[in-house]
């Protein structure tokens, strides 16, 4: 069974974060180890707060999993500080972590901000030349390149901005894309590819992003080639939106395991 590690932020409210990113890595067929990078008080409406673990600590967790684990795949999620991204970044580099997904998580659904906008930079210089794969949604891939993205021709010209930071492919995840709602676009480097489904218009939502990341890394770290890899995620993640959750009293989460049996909420 493909070891997939995720780096992220806990979601106290489960339907996000490195709770959603468990959830997704076993709903498809991985095993998923996590290192905690941070602590949010979280539910269906609302981040109250947000607590950054030390350095030392991510650290250990980062050295502990390397250490025993044979990792297949590494998914970043939340790190929310110029701290965190640089130590993160340089354990990645000394570990040589493959198949690396950065999720660049900057603000939650509810507008609570979840990355410093100092430690921006510090992503892109330090932890993007690394990945196979960055997933910046319409919001995040704005506040990288500096571009208004409203077409499916914006979001191409954003990826082509990304991709020279080193990344080996970008995928702009279309989810509020104007023109063709639903609609993500991946740049590798040479060529285009759209991946479209249908758009399923659901309140029920919540850990969207990191679900589709962290099922991206289980796919890539059980051999998949990117673009099958993300096919087989998009769909995942397409059908967990629309057996959504409608749990708490905001936008409710994605069922990650929609697909067992005498499900009943």
């Amino acid at each position: 069974m493909a070891q997939i590690l995720t780096i992220a932020g806990s979601d106290s409210g489960g339907g996000a974060g490195i709770q959603a990113d468990i959830k997704a890595i076993q709903a498809n067929g991985a095993f998923a180890m996590s290192v905690l990078t941070s602590i949010t008080a979280q539910n269906t409406r609302t981040v109250t707060t947000a607590f950054d673990l030390p350095l030392r600590v991510v650290e250990a967790q980062i050295r502990a999993i390397f250490d025993d684990f044979t990792v297949a795949a590494v998914k970043t999620g939340m790190l929310s500080s110029k701290a965190i991204v640089k130590r993160v970044a340089l354990l990645l580099k000394e570990v040589g972590a493959p198949n690396l997904v950065v999720d660049p998580v900057m603000v939650s659904k509810s507008g609570y901000p979840l990355l410093k906008p100092d430690a921006i930079t510090l992503m892109r210089t330090d932890l993007f030349p690394l990945a196979a794969l960055v997933t910046p949604n319409i919001h995040e891939a704005e506040l990288l390149t500096g571009m208004k993205i409203r077409t499916l021709s914006d979001a191409e010209a954003a990826a082509r901005k990304i991709h020279p930071l080193g990344c080996r492919a970008v995928l702009i995840k279309g989810g509020h894309l104007l023109e063709e709602r639903g609609c993500d676009l991946l740049f590798d480097g040479k060529e285009t590819t759209l991946y479209r489904t249908e758009f399923i218009d659901s309140q029920h939502t919540h850990g969207t992003g990191c679900t589709y990341s962290a099922a991206i890394a289980a796919r890539l770290g059980q051999g998949k080639p990117l673009k099958e890899a993300i096919r087989e995620a998009k769909g995942y993640v397409t059908e967990a939106i629309r057996h959504g959750l409608a749990i708490g009293h905001g936008q409710g989460p994605t069922d990650h395991f929609y697909f067992l049996p005498s499900r009943t909420v």
